[in-house]
């Protein structure tokens, strides 16, 4: 049984016949695979599309090695062309293929396809599409699960299910594993060898104890601002040897092509500009985080603000940390339309203190757009003074239009 990922789904649906390639984007095991080749496959059989015109092909599988080099991959699809009728070509992890954007522009342009790829590191950016596919690919990026598709599977009670997604993440096959000590394994395994084995030979990485070192102190410092200075100090006063700036900046590069963390820049609100220096790291998965650092430092204040900036990107905002005069904001929000949501996220404001701390990052900002604090509290208010606006963690979590509706 495959956990349904429908918005994704209907987003490849959406993009069908458009002459595009279709680059589905993600950390490792997040889902790209089964989402396209078995819940897309299953749709174009269900829609009558003959198993004959639909190619799938894994490029990490050692039965397809030989079809690595892109001469031979060209020949093998030119061999399965027999008619006129569309060919929809399902090709997974496709920037293990040497030159790959070759034959596929190629196949694009002169034959009647439709190409959904998966790819899982820098070849396949956002900023890289463009160039590479020569203004024909849409990138459709694949996290993992959201709370609503893991709850979907897990059902039972909300509240022990939003700890288990604290704790665990969503990977999808994460979730499906019957107890505790077997996401740990599979957590262990996907984190250390699948993930972090897979970046040290992709980037030829030599000093792999630095390498991991600043993984560890990425997921250490959740919603602190870092820089490469600062996280190479901290390794050396852990004693780490021969560690620079440059290493670093380089190591932080490799973890957001791999899709493991995504860097967040803060915006000054009032020079109306990004700040160069100390941005944010925020990790694609709480379970690999955990998993990664043996789950120590479990700060669930920590870990609501990571799983509410990877719903945010999920849902397609652009998002930045707000600096307001002497305050921060957690996150500024912009959606498609530039409109922007200012967002404060905190276990709880049961303390007045705590309360008149979240707040104060909003004062001095009236230009109109929601202020929006959210919370692990359980409350069935939704209006704050001021107008601002409170969400329970859940309610965020469980709709989509979230925050537009608040």
């Amino acid at each position: 049984m495959f956990i349904q990922r429908e918005n994704l789904l209907n987003t490849l649906i959406r993009y069908r016949h458009k002459d595009l390639v279709k680059i589905i984007t993600g950390v490792r095991r997040c889902g790209k695979s089964i989402l396209l080749n078995e819940l897309f496959y299953r749709y174009l059989v269900d829609d009558g599309v003959p198993a004959d015109h639909i190619i799938k092909i894994a490029f990490d599988m050692k039965k397809w090695e030989n079809l690595r080099k892109s001469d031979n991959l060209y020949s093998y699809l030119l061999g399965l062309f027999k008619d006129d009728k569309k060919y929809y070509l399902l090709l997974d992890e496709i920037q293990m293929v040497e030159r790959f954007e070759e034959v596929l522009n190629e196949v694009r342009s002169e034959y009647n396809t439709d190409i959904y790829v998966t790819g899982s590191n820098s070849k396949l950016l956002s900023s890289d599409i463009n160039t590479i596919f020569r203004g024909r690919g849409i990138e459709i990026k694949c996290f993992p699960l959201s709370f609503q598709e893991f709850y979907s599977f897990r059902k039972g009670d909300k509240r022990e299910a939003l700890d288990e997604y604290i704790l665990f993440g969503s990977l999808p096959y994460t979730v499906t594993e019957p107890d505790a000590p077997a996401k740990r394994d599979y957590l262990e395994m996907v984190a250390n060898t699948v993930i972090t084995r897979d970046m040290i030979d992709r980037y030829d990485i030599r000093n792999e104890e630095v390498f991991r070192g600043v993984i560890h102190v990425l997921c250490s410092s959740i919603g602190s601002a870092v820089s490469a200075n600062k996280i190479a100090n901290t390794l050396q006063s852990s004693g780490y040897k021969s560690v620079d700036n440059e290493t670093v900046s380089r190591y932080l590069k490799h973890v957001t092509d791999a899709f493991l963390f995504y860097k967040v820049e803060r915006y000054d609100l009032k020079g109306r500009a990004y700040l160069k220096t100390q941005n944010k790291y925020y990790v694609c998965d709480m379970g690999l985080r955990n998993a990664l650092i043996q789950y120590r430092q479990l700060e669930v204040s920590r870990s609501i603000e990571n799983i509410v900036y990877v719903e945010l990107i999920r849902r397609g905002y652009i998002v930045d940390i707000g600096k307001n005069r002497n305050e921060e904001i957690d996150f500024v929000a912009r959606d498609a339309e530039g409109r922007k949501n200012y967002i404060q996220v905190t276990y709880s404001i049961e303390n007045p203190s705590v309360k008149e701390r979240e707040l104060s990052s909003f004062r001095g900002l009236d230009d109109g757009y929601k202020k929006i604090l959210i919370t692990l509290d359980r409350t069935p208010f939704s209006n704050l003074e001021k107008g601002y606006r409170l969400l329970t963690i859940l309610d965020f979590l469980e709709n989509d239009d979230s925050i537009e509706n608040v």
